[in-house]
């Protein structure tokens, strides 16, 4: 219990910082970096950063939020209380489940939020390291309140903190960690100017890195005098309010040269106790000089937001996630894999689900050759990095261009339900109507439909209809019907298309007119109102039993799609969601 406590409270830290970091309008960007002083008490080299550069409409956030969790906070706590691990002496334990109580309780209301944590209806806030050690900084109003909500959680669970002082900066320091331990790990809680900091304070830590974290002592190469940020804004063309990033250079870095960061003293000193051989390897110099190397092609992975709208009934957020790279071989053959994923898989206006996969499987085989001797390149000494290239060697995919030969036309295959009823009045979950579709996007599909027909004698007298026309499936292939469903076919000259409904009809045939080209690899979207709602009603009329997990998402007016593409900058993942507030019958 105790390292799961000890996990628990880093990984709440960690969360707390991204799940706070958002967004709002602001239109001058190198004014707003100007203005952030904590800046410089975050080194230029830090591995892991996200900033909110502009102030988080909190109030606007929680409404947007009211009455959209399914379980009360008495529930959520309840559970925990009851768990077969749950130790009721553990006083650590209950202090932080206090706390995330007051937090559930209070997210019901925007005022009384506001109120127990005295912040103001828009606050900013930053997550960054300093070495190992992650620092959560955040506006607050009236510092009182934190004190007043920290003392009470105190007073109910028998935990207490030890009042510290360092250069004048009184900070609180709560010892996670039993005294018997080697190594003794405090949660670290300060607040200076309206300015409230979390931190820890390991055998790690220095005086002054303690004076770092609670915006004592600057650094000199801080973030502040680099354009790292700005960097990052103009070249994924994200809003400049709240980006992050984790530097893979920072961790080769610290990896291979340990006296050269901090983060790098701080491994070298936690491998003291350990086998360093391990790291030792890696700080060869051949290593070094390799190991950079590929930390230079792929240097580091970013966050940011394309849109991101709070109001008091809907939050919509755009945002994407970037491994940047800078080895356009490796880039260009994952951009000749791209696919093509029709519009209607993105659909989330008409849509219930969906689902796309873009691939050229004609490109599948050179692409991953030019990937499989990119790797290979160059002949590398380092001994992790020779054992990984004589595995690849191992494994060539020249085998892959035959298996692939009979599907070389292939450029996609996508699915979606558009709509879907369920008759309410059967006793059992009966499919009333349903709007569906399947395509399958490739340069003559009427050819791959032949080649496949060879290998499945069944196919063989199956005549395709005129491109253009629309036949049922039955007609082709005999299959029995179930109710709600008389799906049917039409072929086009880059798409072969099965489809059942009215207005799935309408999409099948504009498909005609859709040329293949590369628009991604992989796109899913779900809209959860039309996906479970029909589904909860029909099996609560029909008196079956529906699971918890299922009946929470009735009614909630949450829409998501994500997608992965290839650009120059790099691999991008992006997500798209837009939640409104659920309205209470």
């Amino acid at each position: 219990m105790k390292r799961i406590l000890i996990a628990g409270v880093l990984i709440i830290a960690a969360a707390a910082g991204g799940y706070l970091l958002t967004q709002n309008n602001v239109s001058n960007k190198k004014t707003i970096l100007d203005k952030h002083a904590v800046l410089n008490y975050i080194p230029e080299n830090t591995v892991i950063f996200y900033g909110q550069l502009a102030p988080f409409p909190v109030k606007r956030y929680i409404n947007s939020m009211a009455n959209t969790y399914s379980d009360s906070p008495n529930d959520i706590i309840t559970t925990i209380y009851e768990d077969d691990d749950y130790d009721p002496t553990n006083t650590k334990l209950n202090f932080f489940l206090n706390l995330a109580q007051r937090y559930l309780e209070n997210m019901q209301d925007a005022d009384t939020f506001m109120t127990t944590f005295g912040i103001a209806e828009e606050i900013q806030g930053y997550f960054y390291t300093l070495g190992i050690i992650p620092v959560f900084k955040v506006d607050v109003i009236n510092p009182d309140a934190i004190w007043a909500l920290l003392d009470k959680a105190e007073a109910k669970s028998g935990f207490t903190h030890a009042q510290r002082k360092i250069k004048q900066r009184e900070y609180r320091a709560y010892t996670l960690t039993d005294e018997t331990d080697p190594e003794q790990l405090e949660l670290i809680i300060s607040q200076h100017d309206n300015l409230l900091t979390i931190t820890f304070n390991i055998g790690l830590n220095e005086s002054l890195l303690l004076e770092n974290a609670l915006g004592i002592t600057p650094f000199e190469q801080s973030m502040a005098n680099s354009n790292i940020l700005d960097e990052i804004i103009e070249k994924h063309n994200f809003k400049p309010q709240s980006i992050g990033y984790i530097s893979h250079k920072a961790i080769t870095q610290a990896i291979t040269s340990p006296n050269g960061s901090l983060l790098g003293q701080h491994i070298a000193k936690f491998m003291q106790t350990k086998d360093q051989s391990q790291l030792q390897i890696y700080q060869q110099p051949q290593c070094k000089i390799e190991l950079n190397s590929i930390a230079n092609s792929w240097p580091r992975t970013v966050f940011g937001f394309h849109q991101f709208d709070i109001n008091n009934d809907k939050t919509t957020f755009d945002i994407s996630i970037v491994i940047e790279s800078n080895n356009q071989t490796i880039l260009s053959a994952l951009t000749q894999l791209t696919g093509f994923i029709p519009e209607y898989v993105n659909d989330l206006n008409n849509t219930v689900l969906s689902f796309g996969i873009g691939l050229d499987v004609g490109s599948l085989s050179p692409a991953i050759n030019n990937i499989w001797s990119e790797l290979q390149q160059p002949a590398y000494i380092c001994p992790p990095l020779r054992q990984m290239q004589s595995a690849i060697q191992q494994n060539n995919p020249a085998m892959l261009g035959v298996m692939t030969a009979m599907a070389n036309s292939i450029k996609g295959i996508s699915a979606a339900i558009i709509d879907y009823s369920l008759d309410e009045n059967k006793s059992e979950l009966t499919i009333k109507s349903l709007d569906a579709i399947i395509s399958l996007s490739a340069n003559d599909p009427r050819a791959l439909f032949n080649i496949i027909s060879t290998f499945r004698p069944e196919l063989a007298d199956v005549k395709l209809p005129a491109n253009g026309n629309i036949v049922e499936l039955s007609s082709l292939v005999p299959f029995s019907p179930l109710p709600g469903l008389n799906p049917k076919l039409i072929i086009h000259k880059e798409h072969i298309v099965i489809f059942n409904g009215a207005k799935t009809e309408k999409i099948a045939n504009a498909l005609g007119d859709k040329l293949i080209s590369a628009t991604g690899i992989y796109s899913i979207s779900i809209d959860y109102s039309k996906a479970f709602t029909p589904l909860v009603t029909a099996a609560e009329l029909s008196g079956q039993a529906v699971p918890p997990e299922l009946e929470a998402l009735k009614n909630y007016n949450l829409r998501i799609n994500t997608g992965l593409q290839i650009n120059e900058q790099g691999i991008e993942l992006s997500s798209y969601m837009d939640l409104k507030t659920k309205t209470i019958p």
